[in-house]
């Protein structure tokens, strides 16, 4: 698989604050990579850092090949990054439907192919966003950014604050995304045992620089190594969160 993503030797942060280091790193085409860490280490900025959001004091992101450092955020969003927010963002006086065609581009991720993979979506396509449940929210936030067909795809705490039920339904959605469809992903999220199944490799950040960086089945079978890297207290087996 060639190189899709490269991010090299990325520093950035928010007006004088420098969150990130030196980072660098590449997601293959296909591949998808679980980013962990304790609150505050950077995770959200390295996202948002791709995404195009934040201050960068040096380095370069190419996508495809192509550089896209200077890129606005809007650009890179047709130039393939799709992006899911910890905020969803969706459009709250717009239905589901409209939530969807109002941001498509052409390409394999139509309409009646995302409401496919979210049956309730299709079941609320009437239904405004201020309507929905926040697990629907989410479920409409994932098809959004599907609809753009992007290249790769970021996902800010999919998870965070879903009842189980809702968590179950998503993860099944997110391994049919990446896992069977081979979508190339960055995937943040606090239940790492959750998220490393889905990854191929795992990136930690620590204090805005990678701390570790290693295959995710073997991170996953080392509970003890796991709550060691990402700063918990636990017992082997238990659920690890960061």
């Amino acid at each position: 698989m060639s190189d899709l993503l490269t991010l090299d030797n990325i520093a950035a942060g928010y007006g004088e604050a420098q969150v990130l280091s030196g980072i660098s790193l590449n997601l293959r085409e296909g591949e998808a990579l679980a980013l962990l860490g304790r609150n505050g280490t950077g995770k959200t900025t390295l996202i948002n850092t791709i995404v195009g959001l934040t201050r960068r004091r040096g380095g370069a992101i190419a996508l495809a090949g192509k550089d896209i450092t200077k890129l606005r955020p809007d650009q890179r969003a047709l130039a393939g990054i799709g992006w899911v927010p910890q905020e969803r963002n969706i459009f709250r006086s717009l239905t589901v439907e409209e939530n969807i065609t109002a941001v498509m581009t052409p390409g394999p991720w139509t309409v009646e192919r995302i409401f496919g993979m979210f049956p309730r979506l299709q079941e609320r396509r009437r239904n405004m966003g201020n309507q929905l449940s926040g697990g629907e929210q989410q479920m409409l936030a994932v098809g959004r950014a599907l609809a753009l067909n992007p290249r790769v795809l970021l996902l800010d705490e999919p998870l965070e604050g879903l009842a189980p039920i809702i968590v179950d339904e998503l993860l099944a959605a997110l391994r049919r995304i990446i896992v069977e469809e081979r979508m190339s992903a960055i995937i943040v999220e606090q239940s790492a045992r959750k998220i490393l199944p889905l990854t191929e490799r795992a990136i930690i950040l620590d204090r805005g620089a990678i701390a570790h960086e290693g295959p995710s089945p073997e991170l996953a079978a080392d509970a003890v190594r796991l709550a060691s890297l990402l700063g918990v207290a636990g017992k082997p087996g238990a659920e690890v969160a960061h």
